[in-house]
């Protein structure tokens, strides 16, 4: 049975192109105006790949902390040029934000691009004292949960100043894909699924998790966030009239209940 459809996005989003365009723009001139005004670092290496790279945005002020928020796209799409704007909200708030880009599939398997990460924050953190909060959409849920494993090559310092993981949306069971098209580029077996599942792993030790979707989400995605929630007996919150490509939105308000969530004990 393909489940091809139950993990269509934009075919059940109202208008779902312009979300796509906003967030062109809304990048593009939030990280322009950040560039000018000397609180950007942009297209920082962590690794050989052209793609192994993260933007590095700073508050007005002297950072609390870094947040690391990793985008999503299926491990198929999109990069670091395509958020700039969801920093906003964080660095308004007085912490760092690095966004990092990936090896995307078919290059980079899913096990590839989960180390890629792993060097993204290690050197990001490199650069910014202080705690670590860790961010993710959609596949990018999934890249910052696996950060909680001991298998992904974060060394031990950086994991110990990982304050909190917040996955939005994830991809927590990766089984279910080997029956989508996708499955074509991201070549999954069923050993890899299941080594690349969060929901399959441990629950990370000392790192408070608390999981984000949208009550308007795809099924599968309520699934995917309450199955995480139940099998690392974290906290879950399901925002109301929220979908898959409106639930990012608040990474841009300092005053989101996302943002609280995110930086809020």
């Amino acid at each position: 049975m393909s489940l091809d459809d139950d993990y269509a996005n934009a075919a059940y989003i109202p208008d779902a192109e312009s979300f796509l365009e906003y967030w062109d723009e809304a990048a593009r001139n939030y990280r322009d105006a950040e560039h000018t005004l000397g609180r950007a670092q942009l297209n920082q290496p962590y690794g050989p790949h052209s793609d192994q790279a993260f933007d590095l945005f700073y508050p007005a002020g002297r950072p609390l902390g870094l947040v690391v928020f990793v985008h999503g796209g299926y491990w198929l799409r999109f990069g670091r040029r395509d958020f700039s704007h969801l920093a906003q909200g964080a660095c308004l708030r007085d912490w760092a934000v690095a966004m990092p880009s990936y090896p995307l599939a078919p290059e980079a398997s899913i096990s590839g691009i989960t180390r890629s990460v792993a060097m993204a924050i290690t050197e990001a953190a490199s650069r910014i004292a202080g705690p670590i909060v860790l961010a993710g959409h959609s596949a990018g849920g999934h890249l910052v949960a696996r950060m909680g494993q001991d298998d992904v090559g974060l060394p031990s310092a950086v994991r110990g100043r990982i304050q909190k993981i917040v996955p939005i949306s994830p991809v927590a069971d990766l089984l279910p894909l080997m029956q989508t098209e996708m499955n074509v580029t991201l070549k999954l077996t069923k050993a890899s699924a299941k080594a690349e599942s969060p929901a399959y792993r441990p629950r990370p030790n000392d790192t408070d998790v608390h999981i984000w979707v949208g009550a308007e989400e795809r099924p599968v995605f309520l699934e995917q966030a309450k199955l995480l929630a139940t099998n690392w007996q974290a906290g879950l919150t399901i925002e109301v009239s929220k979908h898959h490509f409106d639930i990012i939105a608040g990474l841009e308000d300092p005053d989101s209940s996302l943002m609280a969530a995110l930086l809020e004990d």
